[in-house]
């Protein structure tokens, strides 16, 4: 096979290298087409256009496969544990003992914010999106960290890397309660991460919110699960502001703007809006399937199918029977899980959806679970983001240690007018 790919135009050929991948994916380098030929790629949402090269995450979405540095993602299923994950997906390996100590006591000694940040969170409404809040108090840790504008060497990067992941929980915790007007919960040292954040979001004065081992497991999971997922679009994001050399605060705080989008992270809550509209409409899960399938129904089943995977997405699977296992010990008897469930079973066996490969996704679960352990609809998004913190972290830190990296900045076919006159104001129709 041969390592170039051959481009005829206009009767000229042209020769282009071919790349691949660790797991055999090709990719045909046009990196000089323009200069070359006087062509562009034209692929509106870059569905076939590969933005860079990186060591971080492979998705085989036609397998249903994803792994993080190598690792398959169900190897984290029995024990889930977000915080070695995050190092993971960032330093390239499973961290060691010692690694994973000092780490951890790095989350925990920047977990506080700087007391003026409180007043910060005064100045919205308490009727502010909760990822409005987030995305603004990331760009303002920057100006109470200005040591990290510029980072100098791995220590310390990993120092911004450990404030940022340990600072974000506070933040959204402290944007929840300042949406319902309850005190601020100070960090608890002697906390683990998912821990610490639930009692920051959940505890009274005088009342400390208890974690139960299982609610920490599956936070951990679903944290983890979101921690990376290749070039999506808040990643994306990330990279194409990390190219102009932003930094790593103003980085992310784009990300979560990204994130926001419906048709990214706020995905799940449209799957229980979903479900809640079903049940309080009174709606049999078929006549709601019947109504999906109906081109002229405007009624679409969200949490099935994906933009990557043709396949199930593994991160459902896993969420699924987290589902199953923890509303029980909850005692939560959430009618919104049957439904879910009938609409899998239907989907699953309905050649409409086999044949389209529109299987169950990450988001078809993860709000169900949630909801259960008693986190508002609102902060689900804002959750999603605490999840994939990592690995916007780890694909700013990749990218800005890449040598020849270039600003991010995509073409265009121009389809306005022509050339034109300027016309003055008094000639004017």
């Amino acid at each position: 096979m041969s390592d170039d790919a051959i481009l005829i135009l206009d009767g000229q050929q042209y020769q282009f290298p071919v790349h691949e991948g660790t797991e055999g994916e090709r990719a045909i380098d046009i990196q000089d087409l323009r200069a070359r030929t006087g062509h562009i790629t034209l692929d509106p949402g870059y569905g076939n256009t590969g933005s860079c090269q990186s060591a971080i995450t492979f998705i085989d979405g036609e397998q249903g496969i994803l792994r993080y540095r190598g690792i398959p993602i169900e190897q984290f299923e029995q024990a889930p544990n977000f915080v070695e994950v995050a190092w993971l997906l960032i330093f390239g390996h499973l961290p060691s003992p010692e690694e994973y100590r000092l780490f951890s006591a790095q989350l925990t000694a920047n977990a506080n914010l700087d007391e003026s940040m409180k007043h910060h969170f005064e100045g919205f409404p308490r009727s502010a999106p909760p990822m409005a809040i987030l995305s603004a108090m990331i760009n303002a840790l920057s100006c109470f960290h200005p040591e990290y504008f510029e980072l100098e060497g791995e220590d310390h990067f990993r120092a911004a890397a450990a404030g940022l992941i340990s600072k974000i929980r506070t933040i959204a915790a402290y944007a929840y309660r300042h949406s319902v007007g309850q005190p601020y919960i100070y960090p608890d040292p002697s906390l683990r991460y998912v821990p610490n954040f639930l009692h920051m979001l959940f505890s009274q004065p005088y009342a400390e919110h208890e974690c139960a081992p299982e609610v920490r497991d599956a936070i951990n999971l679903i944290l983890l699960l979101h921690a990376d997922h290749e070039q999506n679009c808040s990643t994306s994001t990330v990279r194409m502001v990390g190219s102009s050399q932003a930094n790593l605060f103003a980085s992310c705080a784009a990300g979560v703007c990204a994130l926001w989008g419906p048709l990214h992270g706020g995905a799940n809550v449209a799957v229980l809006d979903m479900l809640e509209q079903i049940h309080k409409g009174r709606i049999s899960p078929e006549d709601y399937v019947r109504l999906a399938k109906d081109r002229d129904s405007k009624v679409r089943l969200m949490g099935f199918g994906h933009r990557v995977y043709k396949n199930f997405d593994p991160r459902a699977r896993m969420l699924g029977k987290v589902a199953e296992r923890l509303l029980p010990i909850l005692g939560v008897k959430d009618p919104l899980l049957d439904i879910a469930r009938k609409l899998e079973e239907i989907a699953l066996e309905d050649p409409y959806f086999v044949d389209r490969k529109l299987y169950p996704n990450v988001d078809f679960y993860s709000g169900i679970i949630m909801r259960a352990i008693g986190i508002p609809t609102n902060m689900f998004t804002v959750m999603f983001s605490i999840g994939r913190l990592p690995g916007w972290i780890a694909h700013w830190w990749e990218q800005s240690q890449t040598q020849g990296n270039k600003i991010a900045r995509p073409r265009q076919i121009y389809v306005g007018p022509e050339a034109t006159d300027h016309v003055p104001k008094d000639e004017r129709a």
